[in-house]
């Protein structure tokens, strides 16, 4: 039992703690500036949509008046399968604007097949994938282009905002967690390459990507990797920013965690190389991706071996899980506790990603799909 006590610790401290301070160090003893350059490529815009009839308009538009050359902007969209008004948006915007280039598929094959098509179509040098929610910042473009000036640079990811651009970032609940995660991509990014990109915003070297394989769930990480495994170099570029609301609804956003977990066994089913010395960036993907699921097991056998094992040490050990996960269940009742409500805020995050990781495992082992939904 102390085995499982120490060894469940170890995990849940290494993948919350021990990366990150390891990046810092890393990031400190060996670090990898960006040679930024003034060039204006040619740039595509590639987004797969289905059913944004209420975000299309206004996503197009945003698009179009970035800060870039016109000349040197076209937006490729594909409708994958839409039932509702979006085509018929999309089909304005075509007339309109010559720079709009519109693939309406009339059945819905995934959102890795329409990307596939997507960047078949394109004609641009860099591509810049986005979905169609989120709000680009005029002037981002023009930041994750300048890194590309850096020949080693094989793909740029933009920074997501969770608030609105008025008030600021919000530091609750899942905000909390994706400040979190963006200060790893940083830190990953000063002293080599993220395992990933922010699907919202990022671009990449059309020459440098493959073919999506079909279901492909994480085409924002599998994309970036396949840059990586061509010797390019995926940076975060924090200046580059896109806005999306924090909070979708809490059904609504625990089954985009399950998805985006579950996705990640699914990239070891179609890229095992991944896990092979092909992947300049293993390390880094197993400790950011991997260790993650793992996670979930190890709270388990951290709260059961407390259980079980004697010593005032343990007795405490136990208390202090009970107490956080109690403060977990206050905040999904949203009952307020006064100066604690912040940290019981955070225990529910903690808890709710945990518990999408738990079920995204359930769907790897039992093979139940997750598919792609607007």
């Amino acid at each position: 039992m102390r085995t499982m006590f120490w060894v469940s610790a170890a995990v849940i401290v290494y993948a919350y703690v021990g990366y990150p301070v390891w990046l810092w160090l890393h990031s400190w003893w060996s670090p990898w500036p960006v040679l930024r350059g003034p060039g204006l490529p040619p740039v595509s815009a590639v987004m797969v949509v289905r059913n944004e009839e209420s975000a299309i308009a206004r996503k197009l538009e945003n698009l179009l008046t970035l800060d870039y050359p016109a000349e040197k902007l076209e937006v490729v969209t594909v409708s994958d399968g839409s039932s509702d008004g979006t085509e018929m948006a999309l089909a304005e915007f075509e007339r309109q604007d010559p720079r709009v280039r519109v693939v309406a598929k009339q059945a819905s094959k995934g959102k890795a097949a329409g990307l596939n098509d997507a960047i078949a179509l394109a004609r641009g040098e860099i591509l810049l994938f986005t979905d169609a929610r989120q709000q680009i910042e005029p002037g981002a473009l023009r930041f994750l282009i300048e890194n590309f000036g850096d020949p080693q640079v094989g793909a740029a990811s933009g920074e997501l905002m969770l608030g609105d651009p008025a008030s600021g970032e919000t530091a609750k609940g899942m905000g909390l967690y994706w400040r979190i995660e963006k200060k790893i991509r940083e830190l990953e990014s000063a002293s080599g390459s993220v395992a990933g990109a922010t699907g919202a915003i990022y671009c990449a070297r059309r020459a440098l990507l493959d073919p999506l394989p079909e279901g492909t769930i994480l085409d924002d990480v599998l994309l970036p990797m396949q840059v990586v495994r061509r010797g390019g170099r995926v940076i975060f570029d924090s200046r580059a920013r896109a806005w999306d609301s924090p909070d979708l609804g809490e059904s609504r956003e625990f089954s985009r965690k399950v998805r985006t977990l579950s996705g990640n066994y699914q990239l070891l089913q179609l890229a095992p190389w991944l896990l092979s010395s092909a992947n300049a960036i293993r390390f880094e993907f197993i400790s950011h991706k991997l260790s993650r699921l793992i996670v979930p097991f190890a709270l388990l056998g951290l709260l059961i071996a407390s259980i079980f094992l004697p010593g005032p040490f343990y007795r405490v050990a136990l208390g202090t899980q009970i107490a956080f996960y109690v403060l977990s269940l206050v905040a999904l009742g949203g009952i307020e506790v006064g100066p604690l409500s912040r940290l019981a805020d955070a225990a529910r995050t903690f808890v709710v990603l945990n518990s999408a990781a738990l079920m995204a495992f359930v769907n790897f082992v039992t093979g139940r799909k997750t598919v792609w939904v607007r």
